[in-house]
Order: C-alpha cells, then sequence, then structure tokens
C-alpha cells in the first residue's frame, strides 16, 4: 500500500516511473525518476535517496520512458491500481512529477523527456486534472535545454517547486551540500518564474535539536520579500521520511510551535503559504 512515509522508486517494478502517495500534491504523484543512479549535484542532508553520490545521471532511454508511463497511466486511468495500491483519501492522480534520485534538470535528456511525459498526458485526456510538475534546485537555468523544458512545463499549465531550504551561503553549504549565493539563486529563481508558474519549497527542520538561527531565519524572510511578486507561493515542510545520509541522526522535526510560527512569519509578508509540518 502506498503511504506518504514510503516513496520507494521500485514499487511498480518500472526504471523511470514510480508512482507515491504526496501529502504536499494531495494524491498519488506519479514520478518521473531520470537520476537512476542515485547522483546529484547537490548532498542535501536530508535526502532520502540511499547510497548518493555526486554526479548526473546515464543516457535516459526516452522510448523506454514513454513506453512505462503509458503502461502505468493505463493501470492508474483504467483499471483497479489506485483503488488497491492508495488509501482511499489519496485515491486520485494528482500530478506528474520530475523528481526522482537526483536533480532532473541534470539530465541532457530533460527537455525531450518533458515533451514525451507531456503529450503522453495530453493522450490520456488529463492535462486538465493532472499536474505536470518539476521539483528543482534549479541549478542548471544557465543550460537553454532546462530553460526550454520548463518553458513547455509553463505551457502545459504545469509548475515548478524550486527548493531553498537556506538563504545565506553558509546555510547552504550546511544544508544542501553546495557552494551557492543567494543572489545566483534568486536569479535563476526569477527565470524560472518568467517560463512556468513557481513555488518555493523549503524543508524546515532541526539539526541537533536546535532551531535554525534566527540570523537564517531573518535572511530567508529578506529573501522570499524581495520575490513574492513573481512566485505562487510558499511550500513549508518538515520530514516526513527518514534521512539515509551521513548525518540523519542530527536531524529532527521542529516543535510544532516553532513551525508554525515560521509559517506565520512567511506569511506575513503577503504571500500564500502552504504548510505540511
Amino acid at each position: 500500500m502506498l503511504n506518504v512515509a514510503d516513496h520507494s522508486r521500485d514499487s511498480v517494478g518500472m526504471k523511470y516511473v514510480y508512482p507515491v502517495v504526496s501529502r504536499r500534491a494531495g494524491g498519488v504523484s506519479v514520478g518521473i525518476n531520470l537520476n537512476i543512479n542515485n547522483a546529484c549535484n547537490w548532498a542535501c542532508v536530508y535526502c532520502q535517496v540511499p547510497d548518493l553520490t555526486r554526479g548526473g545521471p546515464p543516457p535516459v532511454d526516452l522510448e523506454q520512458l514513454e513506453d512505462e508511463l503509458r503502461r502505468f497511466l493505463t493501470q492508474a486511468t483504467l483499471g483497479d491500481f489506485l483503488a488497491m495500491n492508495a488509501p482511499p483519501e489519496a485515491q486520485r492522480l494528482v500530478d506528474v512529477a520530475f523528481s526522482g534520485n537526483g536533480e532532473p534538470t541534470s539530465a541532457p535528456e530533460f527537455a525531450e523527456a518533458v515533451e514525451r511525459v507531456g503529450q503522453v498526458v495530453r493522450e490520456f485526456g488529463l492535462l486538465d486534472s493532472v499536474k505536470l510538475r518539476l521539483i528543482t534546485n534549479g541549478s542548471f537555468m544557465h543550460r537553454p535545454g532546462v530553460r526550454r523544458g520548463i518553458g513547455c512545463i509553463g505551457a502545459l499549465n504545469g509548475e515548478v517547486w524550486f527548493k531553498l531550504d537556506q538563504a545565506t551561503e553558509a546555510g547552504m553549504e550546511r544544508v544542501n551540500g553546495v557552494r551557492m549565493t543567494p543572489q545566483k539563486v534568486g536569479d535563476s529563481l526569477l527565470q524560472c518564474a518568467e517560463l512556468a508558474p513557481t513555488w518555493l519549497q523549503t524543508c524546515y527542520f532541526a539539526i541537533d535539536g536546535d532551531e535554525t538561527s534566527e540570523a537564517e531565519r531573518s535572511a530567508y524572510l529578506e529573501f522570499v520579500e524581495s520575490i513574492k511578486d513573481k512566485i505562487k507561493g510558499v511550500h513549508l515542510y518538515g520530514l516526513a521520511r527518514p534521512s539515509l545520509q551521513p548525518n540523519a541522526a542530527r536531524l529532527s522535526n521542529q516543535t510544532h510551535e516553532r513551525f508554525q510560527h515560521f509559517a506565520s512569519s512567511i506569511s506575513s509578508l503577503g504571500i500564500k503559504v502552504v504548510a505540511n509540518p
């Protein structure tokens, strides 16, 4: 039975396609995993990918991806897959999401993969009911192919969930394992938002039981203030599944009070907040 605590990539035995129950999307999400080798250019401390390594994906077999998606959507829309494998409150398809075991836009075939997935979703008559989504760290926005793929998502009434957990260089290095300036992230986010409706997504959690510092929270709020008119809102969420990274034992959810206080602080900027503690 699919559930929010288990996002296994092999639940239906396919290479690229995997269904999960998404608490943020509110139903069954059809994941597209282009990073089948568990390689990513970031190394987030809360990542649930086993044996995570640095790097990019192997070549994507677009024909197999397309075939797998057709086969799964046939089971989900014409068969009894949802009734047999999803809890009653989640027995509906809500999106097809490029996510998986690494940064999806790192695949050279990303744009063509988006186009093919969009065509399959259209063939099944699902474009009005199933959202095409990209979950990304935004680090490859400089690639023309990535911008083309995101533009295609926008043209298909899809959207992007753009990761930002911390808004200082030190914070991003500590949480995401990368050296990046907030200005570079902001520039990439604005490029993305011009191509497709974009949400900021932020994982808010504690390290060694400590609340995120006041300086980090202030930097984050300043960042959101600076781009709030360009994005749809903020997805703020806590840890739903255990990290499989070396420092996993140091991580925990914020207290309910801390989480709600931070959500309220973001909301007070005049921006929509979807909170999932």
